[in-house]
């Protein structure tokens, strides 16, 4: 009886095809980072745009990986004169969808970083922990820091699913937005009195 034996030149092509979508992906996101990080003083032309802009402003932030843009800074300085409730749906909306470059850089292979002691403390934390996934994620969205981009490559690279990691990354991004809104629509008010 003759097995099914699967064809070797078969597997090589789709691994060898594979490994070029991976390393296609991340030079994406290097550039795209790179790009982002190059031209983040021309971003302050999209506030003009109200929530749009600080959408915008705020998925271009996110899309950079562990390089610093002014997302925040925009949601705090739109939040003193629209109503910061909406500014932070826009932005955490923009910020959860820019943080795909962190998670598509995991999913394609951390070669960038992945030999850092953060990211691998991480990546272990998380893979041992898995019942700790969601609120590791939620915490690191929830805060300002510039290592949220670890964590989501972790979970990239840990395939946690994307509808998952995206709704965390939101919920996260949501209370963060909402705290830097209030505090520009607040402070805004303690220049007016």
């Amino acid at each position: 009886m003759k097995q099914n034996m699967p064809d070797p030149t078969r597997i090589f092509t789709i691994n060898i095809r594979g490994k070029l979508l991976r390393l296609l992906l991340l030079l994406i996101i290097a550039a795209s980072t790179i790009a982002i990080f190059l031209f983040r003083d021309r971003l302050a032309a999209l506030s003009q745009y109200g929530y749009l802009g600080v959408f915008l402003v705020n998925l271009i932030a996110s899309g950079t990986i562990l390089l610093p843009a002014p997302g925040a800074l925009f949601t705090y300085a739109i939040g003193a004169v629209l109503n910061p409730p909406v500014v932070a749906l826009a932005s955490a909306a923009g910020a959860s969808l820019g943080e795909l470059s962190g998670y598509a850089a995991g999913v394609s292979g951390q070669a960038v970083i992945g030999n850092t002691k953060l990211y691998k403390f991480l990546y272990s934390l998380m893979q041992k922990h898995t019942k700790f996934t969601n609120l590791i994620l939620l915490l690191a969205a929830s805060i300002p820091n510039p290592f949220f981009d670890l964590v989501g490559m972790a979970s990239g690279a840990l395939r946690l699913p994307l509808f998952r990691f995206m709704s965390i990354t939101f919920i996260g991004n949501l209370f963060k937005m909402l705290s830097i809104a209030y505090a520009g629509h607040y402070s805004l008010q303690w220049f007016i009195k």
